[in-house]
């Protein structure tokens, strides 16, 4: 809705999450009268359920895994009496406090700094009557009175939800989705995650570091199918040798409570048992009931908003931003659909999302990294380019941290040799992967990468070697 004269339009935002949050400031620094109708909490499933919690719990794993690296490095732990610590303890009831106590801090922090741009907050549910009227159903108003707040401008950004099974129906007690593990009191003593993608990798790993006995339940070959394939050898291998248990093509066909347990029952007909099951077998976006189909919002078949790529759906004046839309399930993708959209209905500079620059995180253990091109283009041959792998266990930074999986690749494409893509495989991957996202997103060329100075000793320095393989000298 470009040309809206920014000092009066007003702006709807339905979620807020990080899609609606991030448009509420971007909406409110141009001018814009915005107000937020939300149910849950600023930060959404993000903040309160998901991402910040998530990362919290697996954070708590990785540094009991610490212990364990540390007696490789010659450390060890001992009573004042000088007998040796053999066992760091979990107590899940503790770290589950800290978990959601620091999402609900997050949560508090992201409402003052909206309010403090005079963005208004309605708790409540809403939905369109029309693309410039939304109704909401005000939160902890008994009568069923509603409130009517019109707008110039529409942001959706409602988020998505665990996808639940007719054969495997949570309880949130023995038979968990992801979204409410954090009401355990004790660490699971057998668990069954069913489901290899990324939500299952990362948590079956985190209660596997935190002492329990955990079972993945994969219906693929490997474990995080969708990943490059290298990344996710190092994760299966790490996983095995931890002494977890993978099930790989083994299809879930249903899951329910047998006496103080849980037994999940494939289609091949075997029964895995279990103490707790978590299931991680996908989402489905909160779309219903918005009233989008009926003011002509366009929808997949899987019930997601179809969007382009500044955030507009198929009724003018009405965007769509984060999980709901299906573009990519991650809250950076989430943020910058939400400014991309409140951008362009309010007239600024606005750049259309590009996909291929967003790099991504697995926060394993070690991480998984990404950006650009995946190694499926290359062997599908619709990308042509070179690439180059560095192990890191011949990083001598890496020789001094005990780490010994993982590795560095680069994508250059042929002929201008620019860097096209990158996965790292490391502790903090999500950190290193900035520099190879950075020449991604700006096109430098494999000997820009490798002309540019690095620590010595630092993990990095596996980067700039990774490009200095990929130069190629002139015929």
């Amino acid at each position: 809705m470009a040309g809206v004269n920014a000092r009066t339009t007003r702006v709807v935002i339905l979620g807020g999450g990080p899609g609606g949050y991030e448009a509420a400031l971007v909406a409110a620094h141009l001018g814009g009268e915005v107000t937020i109708v939300d149910r849950d909490g600023l930060g959404g499933a993000a903040v309160l359920t998901d991402c910040v919690p998530s990362k919290a719990l697996i954070s708590t794993a990785d540094y009991m895994s610490e212990f364990e690296t540390a007696a490789d490095l010659g450390v060890h732990l001992e009573d004042p009496e000088g007998d040796e610590v053999s066992d760091a303890v979990a107590e899940l009831g503790e770290v589950n406090v800290r978990v959601k106590d620091l999402a609900a801090a997050q949560s508090r922090d992201i409402t003052d700094r909206v309010e403090e741009v005079g963005v208004r907050i309605v708790r409540g549910t809403g939905r369109l009557v029309s693309a410039t009227r939304v109704e909401v159903a005000v939160e902890g108003d008994d009568s069923g009175a509603t409130e009517t707040v019109d707008a110039d401008v529409v942001l959706i950004a409602t988020g998505a939800t665990p996808r639940v099974m007719d054969t495997a129906q949570p309880d949130g007690e023995r038979i968990l989705t992801w979204q409410q593990i954090y009401e355990l009191d004790a660490l699971p003593e057998r668990l069954v995650v069913v489901g290899s993608g990324v939500t299952g990798a990362e948590l079956a790993q985190a209660y596997l570091g935190l002492g329990s006995e955990v079972v993945l339940v994969s219906s693929r070959d490997r474990v995080l199918p969708g990943e490059d394939p290298d990344a996710a050898t190092v994760i299966e291998d790490v996983f095995t040798r931890r002494g977890m248990e993978v099930l790989g093509r083994s299809r879930m066909a249903g899951v329910e409570r047998r006496g103080d347990g849980v037994v999940v029952r494939l289609e091949d007909g075997r029964e895995v048992e279990g103490s707790h099951a978590l299931l991680a077998v996908g989402s489905v976006p909160q779309t219903a009931g918005l009233g989008l189909e009926e003011v002509g919002v366009e929808l997949s078949p899987s019930g997601h908003i179809a969007v382009d790529r500044v955030s507009r759906t198929s009724v003018r004046g009405v965007y769509a931003a984060g999980d709901c839309t299906g573009v990519l399930p991650l809250a950076s993708v989430a943020a910058m659909q939400g400014r991309i959209a409140m951008s362009h209905a309010l007239g600024d500079a606005v750049a259309p999302l590009r996909l291929g620059d967003v790099s991504a995180n697995i926060f394993t253990d070690p991480e998984i990294a990404t950006v650009g091109i995946s190694q499926k283009a290359l062997d599908e041959g619709t990308v042509d380019a070179d690439v180059v792998m560095m192990p890191l266990s011949r990083n001598p930074r890496a020789k001094m941290m005990g780490i010994t999986d993982g590795f560095v690749k680069l994508f250059a494409q042929k002929g201008s040799g620019a860097v096209i893509g990158g996965v790292v495989v490391a502790p903090r991957a999500s950190e290193l992967i900035f520099p190879v996202t950075l020449a991604v997103h700006h096109r430098l060329n494999v000997d820009q990468v490798a002309s540019t100075f690095t620590v010595y000793p630092s993990l990095t320095g596996s980067i700039a070697e990774a490009a200095r393989r990929l130069h190629t000298t002139a015929p």
